[in-house]
């Protein structure tokens, strides 16, 4: 395990999954398997389960905002977590309460669609979330398609990474498992260059949260006090070990998108 120096918390900005595997539900159970405190500032209510996302309620701008003041008003944030917005006014929103408080790790998961294709954003959400989230940004982590629309050209996983760096956000993880390759490799662009990560793909199709629960795993990691580049690769190893043993768990009716098993997560070793 790693040792980490202090007790540390995370907050997430995302949407509720009330099937448990995604959003705000698998933020919360990803940072309480790492050892962390995790909280929630919940940006919309969804209609779903393993089989595909039915509907979606968005939450005011302002009430989004409300919730976030009165996390940081109250208690110390040592990273933030942003998953699901789904309107410009939102990420409007969320950008000017994350320059009110200033937090000192942000990850941005730009979700843009489920799994099953469904689209969760309004018109002009990417845009937006280029202008107002990306310059806030410790790190950024689209997967490739999310990364094709964001970036605005059809490229491979390295291009779009350097892009998307070059369009503001300090650092970008761009996610491999929607490519078509034996193994997953993900692009890491940062202060460093660029860097390919893989791990072996794995045989299951119940992965859903995969994108939360990385995303998630790497502000645990920062929040705790690990370099950046240290905090994405015990992230991936994390949610390897979950994916491997997502089948041990019964939920749903097998003919969807089942979740990861958080439960084989290790947690952060905090010394005294």
């Amino acid at each position: 395990m790693t040792q980490i120096k202090a007790l540390a918390n995370v907050l997430s900005i995302a949407g509720s999954d009330p099937s448990g595997g995604a959003g705000i539900q698998g933020d919360l159970k990803t940072f309480a398997a790492m050892g962390c405190y995790g909280m929630a500032a919940i940006s919309a209510l969804t209609v779903q389960n393993t089989l595909g996302v039915i509907a979606v309620e968005l939450v005011s701008p302002a009430f989004l905002a409300a919730q976030i003041d009165a996390i940081f008003a109250d208690i110390r944030v040592d990273a933030v977590k942003i998953g699901m917005l789904g309107a410009p006014e939102q990420v409007q929103a969320v950008a000017a309460a994350i320059q009110r408080w200033r937090p000192r790790h942000v990850v941005v998961d730009p979700v843009l669609a489920a799994t099953q294709g469904v689209a969760l954003g309004a018109s002009g959400l990417a845009g937006a979330l280029v202008a107002e989230l990306f310059p806030l940004a410790s790190l950024v982590t689209p997967n490739l398609p999310e990364a094709r629309v964001l970036a605005g050209l059809d490229g491979d996983a390295p291009e779009l990474a350097a892009r998307l760096q070059a369009m503001g956000a300090a650092a970008v993880l761009v996610k491999g498992g929607h490519a078509e390759s034996g193994d997953v490799t993900d692009y890491l662009a940062d202060h460093d260059g660029i860097a390919p990560l893989t791990l072996p793909r794995l045989g299951t199709r119940n992965s859903h949260g995969t994108g939360c629960t990385l995303a998630s795993a790497i502000a645990a990691g920062l929040a705790a006090g690990l370099p950046l580049r240290a905090s994405v690769g015990l992230a991936r190893e994390q949610l390897h070990k979950a994916l491997a043993a997502a089948d041990q768990l019964q939920v749903g009716s097998g003919a969807g998108h089942g979740p990861l098993n958080h439960f084989v997560m290790q947690p952060l070793a905090f010394s005294d």
